[in-house]
């Protein structure tokens, strides 16, 4: 009885760990989503969102299952194909000198031609890689994507602090009008413009607002996160300058950009996929083995060898005698490869392309808000409060102040807007060149959004 219970202790003690490892495992990875879940809700990152993403978003979460099953693929393909096994069985056994045959059994097996296999595992292997590079590509376009809700974000934010600010201003301005007109010290549609002006604030406000809402419901979508979740406030990004020409951002693109090493993984798998064409030319091999089960035979007299069973070795090839199906498939390897170069050079002018467009938009981008915030902001808060002396000193009029004051407003929200064009203009282009361009350290691993092995 001793062994047995302890044999049975010795179980109970197995089945506890599991349960215990399984439920410190659960406890983890509820204590993981949480935190990521609760930064969602707080002073928002940008890194933040990108981990959260990069755990929950179903395109990046398909692209790692389908590289993952391209790799498995490897071991199926790269395999011998499966053995035979045919059995004939007689209802009227044929009579042979040593009895009669009751039934056969034969074993087969199929041997490609040398080579063959290795170098169907040699595509599989490009497939993988083309599957590894889509998934780096779909990461990068999740991040690309978080960026630019980021920033929109980031504007709208901005740009309701300013518009708030400016009603309470307006507010203030509206007043005055109002007791300006009562001392007949200015006109009365100078009140029904202060008037007017802050009912379109107020337009502007409910428009961001909504604004807001809905880029958060696609910023939510990217997450994998119901529409109307919650975010805090979005911190702040400095804007971040680059130092690169053009010709460096083509090269840098060439080299990293996921697009262009798909397509020159496809041109190594359809050159590939012509060598293995090759191989039709060339015989597949098969070898067996026959086994044939012998009665006793029903004669007067048996030989000595009578119902010994027979066995037998096989061997065979194919013939590849229908060349033109295989010429056929030859061109079209061929054929395939010429598809896969083009494709790789239409894949570098769309990049080449697309870089130029971007780069424009950064630049002109990153010149508004110097415009903004060097010249035209700083000459309209000048003309603001010279419309604010002149009019106390009954030399200007109101609507001259009002005016100054639109256009104050108006220029911080140009500058709001640049700055947001800025960042997302900065993330896609990243996302062409392939890697981080900003001198702020720490942001490539987002940015690139490759896993490590």
């Amino acid at each position: 009885m001793k062994p047995i219970r302890w044999r049975f202790l010795f179980m109970v003690a197995a089945v506890f760990c599991s349960v215990a490892t399984w439920l410190l495992s659960a406890g983890k990875n509820a204590a993981a989503a949480e935190k990521n879940e609760s930064a969602m809700t707080e002073r928002v990152r940008i890194h933040d969102l990108v981990v959260y993403a990069y755990e929950n978003n179903p395109a990046i979460q398909q692209a790692r299952a389908q590289w993952k099953s391209v790799v498995e693929n490897y071991r199926v393909i790269t395999g011998y194909p499966d053995p035979q096994v045919l059995v004939t069985y007689f209802p009227e056994p044929i009579e042979t000198r040593l009895g009669p045959q009751d039934w056969t059994a034969t074993l087969m097996q199929v041997i490609p031609f040398p080579g063959r296999l290795s170098k169907a595992g040699s595509i599989v292997q490009a497939d993988a890689q083309i599957a590894r590079l889509n998934l780096d590509k779909t990461i990068r376009d999740v991040i690309v994507s978080i960026y630019e809700s980021y920033f929109e974000l980031l504007y709208v934010q901005e740009a309701v602090q300013v518009a708030e600010k400016n009603l309470e201003l307006l507010r203030h301005l509206r007043k005055v009008a109002e007791s300006a007109y009562a001392l007949e010290k200015t006109a009365f549609i100078d009140v029904v413009r202060a008037q007017s002006q802050q009912g379109q604030l107020q337009y502007d406000i409910l428009l961001l607002e909504e604004l807001a809402e809905t880029e958060k419901a696609r910023l939510n979508g990217i997450l994998s996160r119901p529409p109307d979740a919650p975010f805090g406030r979005f911190a702040e990004r400095p804007v971040q300058p680059i130092d690169f020409t053009l010709d460096a951002l083509y090269r840098l693109a060439e080299a990293n950009r996921e697009e262009i090493r798909i397509a020159e993984a496809g041109v190594e798998r359809a050159g590939l996929q012509v060598e293995l064409a090759g191989y039709e030319y060339l015989p597949e091999f098969r070898i067996g083995v026959f086994y044939s089960s012998i009665g006793d035979p029903e004669v007067p007299v048996a030989p000595p060898d009578a119902g010994r069973d027979a066995v037998g070795v096989q061997a065979g090839f194919s013939v590849p005698l229908w060349f033109g199906k295989n010429s056929g498939r030859t061109a079209q390897a061929q054929a395939g490869l010429v598809q896969a170069r083009a494709n790789r050079t239409a894949r570098v002018n769309e990049t080449f392309t697309g870089i130029r467009a971007a780069f424009f938009r950064l630049q002109n981008a990153g010149r508004l808000m110097e415009l903004y915030s060097v010249q035209l902001l700083p000459q309209a808060a000048k003309a603001m409060e010279v419309a604010e002396s002149w009019f106390q000193e009954g030399q200007g009029s109101f609507s001259d102040f009002v005016e100054t004051q639109a256009v104050w407003y108006n220029f911080n929200l140009s500058l709001a807007r640049a700055r947001s064009d800025y960042g997302k203009s900065l993330a896609r282009l990243e996302g062409l060149v392939g890697q981080s361009l900003s001198t702020e350290g720490g942001v490539a691993p987002e940015r690139l959004g490759k896993e490590t092995p």
